[in-house]
Order: C-alpha cells, then sequence, then structure tokens
C-alpha cells in the first residue's frame, strides 16, 4: 500500500512540472548568442580576442558579421586574422584626444568590423565561427560592450545590442561583453646586495696586509733557521777524522 502510495505521488509530481514546464517555460534552454572570447582581460595590455558567432536558425545560414566598437573606449591598434571564406571591412573614425600607440598619436581608431561570406563559407545551423582580432592598448575602463548584429541568408537580422542590466539579470538580446581589470603594480627588484660602509673596505685591506706580513716574517724565519742548521751539519762533517785501511 505504501509503495503505491508512492508511486502515485511522484507521478503527480511530474505531472505538476511538465504542466509548469509547459506553462512558465522553466526549462527551456538559453538562448545562445554572440560572445566575446576570453571574456576578461587587463586595462593597458594587448591581447587576442574571438567573437563566437553560433547558428540559431533551423533553416538559414549566418552570412555576415557586423561588430561595433564602443565610442567611449577607443583602441589604437586593431587587427584581424583571416577566416577562410569570409572576407573582413575595417570602418574607422576620428577621435579627439588622439590614442598613443608606440609613442604615436593616432587621430583615428577603428569603429567597426565586418565580415561578410563568400560562396559555402556560411555558418549553417547546428555550427559556430569564431573571427580572431588583436586589440590594444586596452582602455582604462571596467567594461567594453561590443553591439553586433548578425545577418542569416533568409534576411532577418539578429540584433546583439543591449548592454547588461544592474541587476545581473542577462537581457534578451545581449551585446558581447569584455570585462577590463586593473594592472597589477609593478614590484621594485628584491635581493640587491646592500652597500658597505665606507671604512669596510679599508679594514679589511689593513687585516689582509697585517696576515701578508707575518706569513712574510715566519717565512723568513724559517729561512734563515735552515740555513743555520744546513751549516753546522757542514762543518761537524769537515772536522770528522777519516777511517784508516
Amino acid at each position: 500500500m505504501i509503495r503505491h502510495r508512492r508511486t502515485a505521488s511522484a507521478a503527480a509530481a511530474l505531472a505538476l512540472g511538465a504542466v509548469a514546464t509547459a506553462v512558465l517555460g522553466f526549462a527551456a534552454p538559453a538562448s545562445a548568442h554572440v560572445t566575446v572570447n576570453p571574456q576578461e582581460a587587463t586595462q593597458g595590455g594587448y591581447s587576442r580576442f574571438a567573437f563566437r558567432v553560433p547558428n540559431e536558425s533551423d533553416t538559414a545560414s549566418t552570412t555576415k558579421l557586423e561588430v561595433v566598437l564602443p565610442e567611449n573606449a577607443p583602441i589604437g591598434s586593431v587587427s584581424t586574422m583571416p577566416v577562410p571564406g569570409w572576407t573582413v571591412a575595417v570602418e574607422k573614425r576620428k577621435v579627439d584626444p588622439p590614442v598613443e600607440v608606440h609613442g604615436s598619436q593616432l587621430s583615428e581608431v577603428v569603429s567597426k568590423l565586418t565580415w561578410t561570406a563568400t560562396g559555402s563559407a556560411a555558418v549553417k545551423p547546428g555550427q559556430f565561427q569564431e573571427f580572431p582580432v588583436s586589440m590594444g592598448p586596452l582602455p582604462q575602463v571596467e567594461t567594453m560592450v561590443f553591439k553586433t548584429l548578425q545577418t542569416y541568408s533568409d534576411g532577418n537580422v539578429q540584433r546583439w545590442i543591449e548592454e547588461p542590466l544592474p541587476g545581473g539579470e542577462e537581457p534578451e538580446n545581449p551585446a558581447p561583453v569584455l570585462t577590463l581589470t586593473a594592472a597589477s603594480p609593478s614590484t621594485a627588484p628584491t635581493g640587491a646586495a646592500a652597500p658597505q660602509a665606507a671604512g669596510d673596505d679599508d679594514d679589511d685591506d689593513a687585516g689582509s696586509d697585517d696576515v701578508a706580513t707575518g706569513l712574510a716574517v715566519a717565512g723568513l724565519v724559517a729561512g734563515v733557521g735552515g740555513l743555520l742548521l744546513g751549516g753546522l751539519a757542514f762543518s761537524r762533517t769537515r772536522r770528522a777524522p777519516t777511517s784508516q785501511e
């Protein structure tokens, strides 16, 4: 009897869960969207990133990607890596004040990157494509929001342009976001030898001279003693009588 009651309770719970899922959509998977990877970098540095583009359509392919660089965070150097079957167009804009790159002042920065598929290179249903870029120096801001347009072969355009919400909840059509952290302060070199006082070297030299002098005197005394002993032995040898045959 108890087993039948448990089975009935489990069946009822599953039925309620199915109804809730169907009505409220609790179990619906999160929608994939365009992202920038990695999603974190350091201010002031150079990094390589990739805009990752999944294809969400069941029937159409992704044929174009447009990435707008934020106006409030200009970047002086932006270069792209070739993607087979895709062309890239680079648009620039004027900036004031100029952006410094390797000691040079640049009055123009990249404002938009547009990749367009050629032939059969479009991102097909169930696939994704990455578009690598190199950027720097990264600006002194906390986040960079890259508003992006994804165009499909059937003419539909997915606008990934919504910025993060203050509460942390993801918007319906989020734009790729890059989080920037401040560079750690440089540390002074350690392990340097402490400087010697001016008189230390003189004292060491004086001690060395004293030791050398003592050794020289001892050697001289030993040499003189050896000569004296040798002379006495020679004198005794000459005075000794010779044996008669």
